[in-house]
């Protein structure tokens, strides 16, 4: 991660970003004329979890069927396989990360957000016990373990600068993907990049009395965790099967609101390894985050403004190496949107 930052007088123009996701007018889901069901394939970000419950649950519910389409779900190989899967066509859809996106697309991709999946940031500071970490001035002198991924790294270093904390008085440590075994065994003080509704709910039952500080809370831009991403050919091709899953995703996310237990009976059935009441627990936890702060707009909804202060972040933190520009998310997908 980047610990320096540069002065930004850049700014992406708010304009065109309004104007790439603003419309009206609504298309709403088709069925094949024959009653044939279309093939989509969609990738999770990670092993299925809390997270993707409105996709279970419109499966469980019968909602992709009901807009024409036979969706197969796949869970990648390793967090950076989703994106390369369907810049190369192997996938048609995958969830990911606002930060992955926005790297794949300094790199080259042609790959677009299309709808926003949870639309906070999940990852935090987590530290455990009596003597856990309640504020990021109390990070100094301490061990944080991190994933080793660089704009995690970032969000460290601007965590300590904007608590004016020396970066130098904290050692990082790389633990990989153990950060909850790496600070219940004491190899670290605390640790940046479990997220606070799974981790943070899985401590908390286990009575280790977690400490949760939330990046946006602490000087991150806020951002939206989980994305889902196609490429541009695929919209030119395809694009009314996205708006069919887009919407039903909705609706499978809108059921899993209403009845938590019955969308996370769906969530366990497909995937009987997980414990029903830790999933239940952290199924309540998350929803809040699956559904636009501004109750006027449609699931899925992402905030031009704060994707330009995030990209921003990123620009000045040398993550990226210019500007994203409006192309790297798109509404017209969503219900209610689209010409």
């Amino acid at each position: 991660m980047k610990s320096a930052s540069r002065a930004l007088v850049l700014a992406l123009a708010a304009a065109a970003l309004v104007l790439a996701l603003s419309a009206c007018g609504e298309k709403t889901d088709q069925t094949s004329p024959s009653g044939a069901k279309r093939p989509l394939t969609v990738m999770l970000d990670y092993l299925p979890n809390a997270d993707h419950v409105g996709l279970y649950q419109g499966l469980a519910s019968g909602e992709f069927a009901k807009a024409g389409l036979d969706v197969k779900l796949q869970t990648p190989s390793d967090p950076s396989a989703p994106l390369k899967l369907v810049q190369a066509g192997k996938v048609d859809l995958a969830i990911s990360y606002e930060p992955e996106l926005l790297l794949a697309r300094d790199a080259g991709a042609k790959l677009v957000s299309v709808a926003a999946i949870a639309q906070q940031p999940l990852t935090s500071i987590i530290s455990i016990g009596k003597k856990g970490v309640t504020k990021p001035a109390q990070l100094r002198g301490k061990r944080v373990g991190t994933a080793g991924i660089p704009y995690q790294h970032a969000y460290l270093d601007t965590i300590l600068q904007q608590a004016g904390v020396p970066v130098s008085s904290v050692k990082e440590t790389n633990v990989g993907f153990n950060l909850v075994p790496a600070m219940l065994s004491g190899k670290v003080d605390a640790t940046l990049g479990a997220y606070w509704n799974v981790e943070g709910i899985q401590l908390e039952r286990a009575k280790k009395h977690p400490r949760v500080i939330r990046m946006e809370q602490v000087g991150v831009p806020t951002y939206d965790e989980l994305v889902l991403v196609a490429s541009s050919r695929f919209l030119a091709d395809r694009g009314d099967e996205v708006r069919a899953f887009v919407q039903a995703l909705g609706r499978g996310y809108a059921q899993a609101r209403t009845s938590p237990e019955t969308a996370t009976d769906a969530l366990v059935k497909a995937n009987p390894d997980l414990d029903r009441s830790l999933a239940l627990a952290s199924v309540r936890a998350s929803l809040p985050v699956f559904f636009p702060k501004d109750t006027t707009k449609p699931f899925g909804w992402q905030a031009a403004g704060e994707w330009k202060a995030y990209s921003s972040w990123m620009f000045q933190q040398r993550l990226v190496s210019r500007l994203p520009n409006a192309a790297a998310i798109t509404n017209e997908f969503l219900a209610g949107q689209g010409s």
